[in-house]
């Protein structure tokens, strides 16, 4: 009989309900057997749940990526949104000595350009001649944002930088027009109107191109030491710039150039000279003068009041041109230090590029 019941046990078949000193130990482990039927697999279906999430989000991030790097990198996508990303996140359209240059900066200056075009009536982007317009504006796009990169990176070196002050300046003196100053409202509506431009992107081109413009005339050593030198040749009696140029470009260096705009409003935005004409005498030649344009190579400029009544000056100039640092970035250009991410077709009136 007893081997009955432990073969009854043994098989799993239930003698008795009856709990007994005897049978108390047995009747704990069915119950918590029963238990760990519930337990387990809750415990197996959550750990498999977080391994599919941590799967399924890597996967997604991976996707997410390819498509960004196909829209960026090979379909060159220009829209809003991609814009929108890429002044969010520092994902670079090239490099240049090892300074990064950012695809945000560089689609700000493609699309201010291709909007300034599009306000004219002057391009059709889906059109044959509107593509190859486009290509040219995305040619001067990189090429501006890679000079911006390479002076942040030198001044970096230098010790250089715009400050909120100097900016500020700018900003003003670009205000003047021959009615007065131009309130900032107007100033920045008419910005995002022409260039399309919130006031804070404007700030941001200014800032780099004035930034690299403080680095050119700090590189150029060749151009300052000219500037003095004729300083002195122009404070001559009876001086003549013309004369003066000629002697000066037939000895070669620094190659100067001699002009002269005529009558121009005080307020003519030249890069400072009619502001600095305004103030002197019929007669009068000037010391040497930084210009304020932001362009790199602009240089120092020497003048000569020639006319000058209540509204208008007329002057003639000598520009001394910065050049040493286009021929720095020409030479990284030749030693292949500069990487484009990009691929833009060549056109006829660019210089093309290739990544």
């Amino acid at each position: 009989m007893k081997k009955l019941l432990s073969k009854f046990r043994k098989k799993g078949v239930e003698v008795s309900s009856r709990i007994t000193n005897e049978t108390v130990a047995e009747h704990r482990e069915r119950i918590l057997a029963g238990g760990r039927r519930f337990k387990y697999p809750i415990q197996y279906a959550r750990h498999k749940l977080v391994i599919n999430a941590i799967i399924i989000s890597i996967a997604s991030i991976i996707l997410l990526a390819a498509v960004g790097w196909w829209q960026l990198y090979l379909v060159q996508n220009t829209s809003t949104f991609v814009y929108n990303v890429t002044r969010v996140l520092p994902l670079p359209v090239a490099n240049v000595d090892g300074q990064p240059v950012l695809y945000g900066d560089y689609l700000m200056r493609y699309r201010s350009a291709i909007h300034n075009l599009e306000q004219q009536g002057q391009i059709n982007i889906n059109s044959e001649d509107g593509k190859r317009q486009a290509d040219y504006h995305k040619e001067k796009a990189m090429e501006a944002v890679i000079a911006d990169a390479y002076g942040a990176k030198l001044a970096k070196q230098l010790n250089l930088t715009v400050t909120d002050d100097e900016l500020n300046t700018y900003l003003t003196a670009q205000r003047q027009s021959s009615d007065g100053e131009i309130s900032q409202q107007t100033y920045d509506a008419s910005i995002l109107d022409i260039l399309g431009w919130s006031p804070d992107e404007y700030r941001h081109v200014l800032s780099d191109e004035l930034l690299r413009q403080k680095v050119a005339f700090t590189i150029d050593t060749a151009a300052t030491q000219m500037s003095v030198s004729l300083a002195v040749q122009v404070k001559a009696p009876n001086s003549n710039f013309q004369s003066i140029v000629a002697t000066t470009n037939a000895l070669g260096g620094v190659q100067t150039v001699y002009g002269a705009p005529g009558l121009v409003p005080k307020t003519n935005q030249d890069g400072g000279l009619a502001a600095a004409a305004s103030k002197m005498q019929k007669g009068e030649v000037s010391g040497v003068i930084k210009s304020t344009t932001t362009s790199a190579g602009d240089g120092y400029y020497l003048i000569r009041v020639l006319d000058i009544n209540d509204t208008q000056v007329s002057y003639e100039y000598i520009q001394i041109p910065l050049t040493e640092f286009t021929k720095r970035l020409d030479n990284l250009k030749k030693t292949n230090k500069v990487t484009e991410y990009i691929s833009i077709p060549t056109t006829a009136t660019g210089t093309g590029t290739n990544n």
